[in-house]
């Protein structure tokens, strides 16, 4: 389980992360949705130690009832997968290279991380093994897909993706769908994604939370997409919202405004 408690995070004025309290249940497939700059990236980093939090605690209770907070203790490194960026890559490796690294560390031999791989013949769709190139070379996609395996190779207890559809083509997006879920279903693991695509959100999540400015503004549960009407509606609302907004400054012909720092805010 992961309890996240007064959780705050600000960058100057900008508050990217203000999370009174919320909770996800083991083996939950848990998307979170929101507008740019929502605050999901930012809450992953917070989750993963990635950032100090200015307030607040991130905890992950395990089966065997140990208890840690990952700011404190490395000890829920070893039942992590994560992708954020690709600043989780080596990128002068190739990704066998990679993969066999990552192996190592985990205590895997060659053999289990080929076997492993094997596993995700079809998402790699003939594209990343076997071509000897450095990861740096690989494609926008390409580069995804390693790093996505790669948060998968240890089948870790919980795994954080962080826009994984991104730059995927549409079959791959499929396949992705497909391992996510049976992942999920094999291993009983948590996997967390944040996603703007929110069509594979609905998909393939038990429980979709949607962010606004670092506020959990809903926590919904999608059986048989269920939220499907809800958050459509919402970002509906958003949309028109946004363009009356917009309307308005037309008519009168008052020039846009930029906030200071608003091309330095992370999205997350």
């Amino acid at each position: 389980m992961i309890s996240i408690k007064g959780l705050r995070k600000a960058f100057g004025d900008n508050v990217a992360v203000d999370i009174d309290e919320y909770s996800i249940q083991d083996g939950e497939l848990i998307g979170l949705v929101g507008n740019n700059g929502a605050g999901k990236t930012t809450l992953f980093r917070l989750m993963l130690d990635l950032l100090k939090a200015d307030n607040g605690t991130v905890e992950y209770t395990y089966e065997d009832g140990s208890i840690i907070n990952p700011a404190l203790s490395e000890e829920w490194k070893n039942r992590t997968g994560a992708y954020i960026d690709e600043g989780f890559l080596i990128d002068f490796l190739t990704p066998e290279e990679y993969f066999e690294f990552i192996g190592k560390v985990s205590g895997l031999t060659k053999a289990e991380v080929e076997e492993r791989l094997a596993v995700y013949e079809r998402l790699m769709a003939g594209e990343i093994l076997g071509h000897k190139k450095l990861i740096r070379d690989l494609s926008a996609g390409n580069k995804h897909k390693v790093g996505i395996i790669s948060a998968l190779l240890t089948r870790p207890n919980l795994v954080i993706l962080d826009e994984p559809f991104n730059f995927l083509d549409p079959s791959s997006q499929t396949i992705l769908k497909h391992t996510l879920t049976e992942y999920n279903k094999e291993t009983g693991a948590t996997i967390i994604i944040s996603s703007h695509n929110l069509a594979h959100t609905i998909d393939i999540s038990s429980r979709i939370t949607l962010l606004e400015h670092g506020h959990i503004m809903k926590d919904l549960a999608n059986t048989d997409h269920s939220a499907a009407e809800e958050l459509e509606s919402y970002f509906d609302e958003a949309a028109e919202g946004g363009m009356t907004e917009e309307t308005t400054e037309e008519t009168t012909e008052v020039p846009p405004v930029n906030e200071p720092g608003q091309h330095e805010t992370e999205d997350a």
